[in-house]
């Protein structure tokens, strides 16, 4: 039920934009929204049906709006607070959806007027996924008890899973859980494109849990590039993770080319006890092989499959190792990406055959070695990409890998959310 009179304001009207858009009109309220003001015309046109009332600018939707929502990328978030924060309501209820709460936060205390309240949040999921059900980062900045209240209550209409954090805990959990997540995933499009295959006609990417990297990896460069930089290079934690993750790839591969067999085997061993325990035969986030098989983009018959090292989910686990850190810990706000990496490196590790079979390829296998080469340069080159800052260099190599993975991203990201949705299911009927 919709609180009577109030109006919400979104500024921005990208995918996340008009998700909310969606969510609250259908709860009853009034929604006004607005893009960049040169959109205005075709903003109008294509949302002349939806019943929501699309304005010229963020000076129109600030000015009338009650609960308003920042849904803009997070490189820009100060720019355009300084534009619009000026004309808020006042007594409104301002929110903002970007991924990084820190910039953000800056942003609402040095721009908005101090009458106006501060309650922030974040789904933690894309534009493809339904808000019902997912993890809803809710942040209480600077607010009255009476307009928390109101804030929960609009937030209610997305029917989300919420999780009260201040924002700094917010920007520890996204660096644990998406840095090295994101890194992994675009490092394998990348690795690729520089080798000049698609993964669905190599042998070594062709079941189980290559189905999830691929399909991931397809999701992640399906969206748009700012989504990912915008967390990579401005959340201020990140950085640690993402270093950590490289050292951790940098010493497992010095280890595979110098023949150094028992400590790659120990540092294995040690993130594997760490993360799993020394029972790992009973847990079990992903799904079974069979349906796994069956979610599938390749075009080489299962018989033909090569092993895989698994480099990528090997240095994950001994980053999380190096870094004293519990994936599991961060499960509570989980996003797809994260749920399934985690779900890939668990389902390697508590495979005793499985994780065997990945260490034997990585130190023995000469092709392997090769091909895990171009991975370790396309992930050092992401690294340097990132701890530059330069988001002109992200977006042009984000936006190259995309043009050769492109006439199968639609499709990877289908298939990345029916395995999202057997996850569920699975969860559900537990």
């Amino acid at each position: 039920m919709a609180l009577s009179g109030l109006e919400i304001g979104i500024i921005g009207a990208g995918d996340m934009g008009m998700l909310y858009a969606k969510r609250f009109k259908k709860a009853g309220y009034t929604v006004n929204i607005c893009d960049i003001p040169s959109k205005y015309e075709e903003l109008l046109e294509k949302h002349r049906d939806l019943g929501i009332n699309v304005m010229r600018d963020g000076y129109a939707v600030s000015r009338r709006s009650d609960f308003i929502v920042y849904s803009v990328p997070a490189v820009t978030i100060g720019k355009i607070v300084e534009e619009y924060g000026r004309a808020t309501k006042v007594g409104a209820i301002v929110a903002g959806q970007t991924s990084v709460k820190t910039p953000e936060i800056e942003a609402f205390e040095k721009y908005l007027p101090d009458d106006v309240h501060i309650v922030t949040c974040h789904s933690m999921h894309g534009p493809n996924i339904d808000t019902k059900g997912q993890p809803l980062a809710v942040i209480r900045h600077r607010s009255s008890d009476e307009k928390y209240a109101q804030a929960l209550e609009v937030l209610g209409a997305l029917e989300s899973r919420m999780i009260f954090l201040t924002f700094e805990e917010h920007d520890r959990i996204t660096a644990d859980t998406q840095a090295a997540t994101h890194l992994s995933f675009i490092s394998l499009g990348t690795a690729w494109s520089l080798q000049g295959y698609h993964p669905w006609l190599n042998p070594q990417f062709i079941s189980g849990i290559n189905n999830v990297k691929v399909a991931m990896a397809l999701r992640i460069y399906a969206s748009k590039w700012h989504v990912y930089a915008g967390l990579a290079i401005m959340n201020p934690l990140a950085k640690k993770q993402l270093q950590c993750f490289v050292e951790s790839m940098t010493d497992l591969y010095k280890h595979m080319i110098a023949g150094k067999k028992k400590e790659f085997r120990d540092l294995v061993y040690k993130a594997a006890d760490f993360i799993f325990g020394k029972d790992r035969t009973h847990k079990k986030i992903l799904l079974d092989d069979d349906i796994l098989d069956q979610l599938s983009l390749s075009q080489v018959p299962k018989e033909m499959s090569k092993p895989n090292s698994h480099l990528s989910l090997l240095s994950a686990a001994v980053c999380w190792y190096r870094m004293n850190m519990s994936p599991y810990d961060n499960l509570i706000c989980q996003t797809p990406p994260f749920r399934m990496w985690l779900g890939i490196v668990e389902y390697l590790f508590c495979n005793e055959e499985m994780l065997e079979e990945s260490i034997q390829t990585a130190l023995e296998d000469r092709y392997t070695q090769a091909e895990d080469l171009v991975f370790y340069t396309a992930v050092t080159g992401w690294g340097q990409c990132i701890a530059l800052g330069s988001f002109d260099g992200y977006r042009e190599r984000f936006e190259k890998t995309a043009a050769f993975l492109g006439h199968k991203l639609e499709e990877g990201k289908d298939l990345s959310t029916m395995i999202l949705k057997k996850l569920t299911d699975k969860d559900t009927n537990k």
